[in-house]
């Protein structure tokens, strides 16, 4: 009698089971339409993020003129052609140009918060005597592009999504790219095997158009190592006088040199190296305008005497201590300018220039025309006081005009623009 009632929990039991079951099936049936998806969503994402990092860094790259004189307008356009030469699924991907943006970044160090901010200004703004957090805050100081790819005209078509009413996806993606300050030397661009002391080129976190003295000339801590002799060798290897002497007035810098990186540098006058480095300044001994001939436009009038500035393209180092150390650390790249050249030995005062650039004087006396050349170009010892008429010395100004464009961003403050841009986020 009681058969036919177990036979009908049975039935009811497996009833319940193919439920089950059925519920089980579509589950996995949609975990595995979630998964392909997703995975495929995943990379049509990675070929939008991978064409705006190109649009972005292309942009960037040519953000400025060659001159670094004015923001280059046509830096949208170039972030454009690169983003959308790049595919995605075989179709070229979506850039709208109101999204290609040129702008301001900010790392969030003084009032603006970290992030991009759009502008469309094209003058370039000072970079000298200001600090790094103003620069930072400074909206009109335009160092990036930032690109938008979109996939909306062809959508990404979802392969068993649509189970659950999604027939497609819409996707887009944003990269900045990012120029910074110089962080290194290509081969041959730096001018001679000299390293300037950051410490000399600053006041407090500026980069200032006030210079110091460069070299030993006594051995006190306030006049000396405002730069110092470097072979350009990373990683640092010892620099000896022969060395720096065979480089003077050479090819420059035989490898890249970067920022962040120890490089081989020694303190002191050595003697040698500033008598060849004195006779090139003097017969005017290189190529300032880059056609591979060297001239000598330094010394105008042909009397043997410089009356132009001589400018120099240098490494930027790190001097704790005002002391130049073996091993010293790159921070940088400088422009600068070599106004005037002392001999060794007892400075003679009727070897007092009479006239540098635009300044001349028609005073006989010596002490008083080197008081008024340190007061028309504002040269400063190291330790903050006008710099003195000393043998073997070397005097010199950052040039605080706009630069071409040069190395790998990276570097700290000190005027120069890096030409390779990096993507931030």
């Amino acid at each position: 009698m009681k058969r036919p009632l177990m036979q009908s929990k049975l039935a009811n039991e497996d009833g319940a089971v193919a439920i089950v079951v059925a519920l089980v099936i579509f589950l996995l049936l949609g975990f595995a339409a979630l998964s392909l998806d997703i995975g495929h969503l995943c990379v049509v994402q990675g070929e939008l993020k991978n064409a705006a990092d190109a649009g972005a860094l292309a942009g960037a790259r040519f953000l400025y003129n060659d001159e670094g004189t004015l923001v280059n307008v046509g830096a949208n356009q170039i972030a454009i052609d690169a983003a959308t030469a790049n595919k995605s699924e075989n179709e070229s991907v979506e850039v709208n140009a109101g999204e290609v943006q040129r702008g301001h970044w900010s790392f969030g160090l003084g009032d603006l918060a970290r992030g991009f901010y759009p502008n469309s200004s094209i003058e370039p703004v000072d970079l000298w005597d200001v600090s790094t957090e103003q620069l930072d805050a400074n909206l009109n100081f335009i160092n990036a592009i930032r690109v938008v790819t979109r996939r909306e005209s062809f959508p990404i078509i979802s392969f068993f999504a649509r189970i659950f009413g999604h027939e497609s996806f819409q996707c887009s993606s944003a990269a900045t790219g990012y120029i910074g300050f110089a962080g290194s030397l290509e081969p041959g661009e730096a001018d001679q095997p000299i390293a300037v002391c950051e410490e000399s080129i600053e006041i407090g976190d500026e980069f200032s158009c006030n210079i110091g003295r460069m070299l030993n000339s006594g051995g006190s801590d306030v006049t000396h190592n405002t730069a110092g002799w470097t072979n350009f060798t990373q990683p640092c290897s010892t620099a000896s006088a022969s060395e720096m002497q065979d480089l003077v007035c050479g090819d420059g810098n035989p490898d890249e040199v970067e920022y962040g990186e120890y490089m081989g540098a020694t303190g002191g006058t050595q003697q040698v190296t500033f008598n060849a480095l004195r006779d090139c300044w003097i017969i005017g001994a290189n190529d300032t305008n880059g056609d591979g001939f060297r001239e000598t436009p330094i010394d105008t009038d042909g009397n043997g005497i410089p009356d132009q500035p001589w400018e120099l393209r240098l490494p930027v180092i790190s001097c704790p201590g005002n002391n130049v150390e073996n091993c010293a650390l790159m921070t940088g790249v400088v422009n600068l300018e070599v106004v005037w050249m002392t001999e060794a030995g007892t400075p003679d005062w009727d070897d007092v220039p009479w006239e540098m650039a635009g300044w001349s004087s028609s005073t006989a006396d010596g002490q008083v025309r080197w008081a008024e050349f340190v007061d028309y170009f504002n040269l400063k010892n190291a330790d903050g006081e006008d710099a003195p008429y000393a043998f073997k010395s070397i005097y010199y100004l950052p040039v605080c005009t706009y630069h071409k464009p040069t190395g790998i961003t990276g570097g700290e403050n000190y005027g120069v623009l890096a030409e390779i841009p990096v993507l931030v986020k």
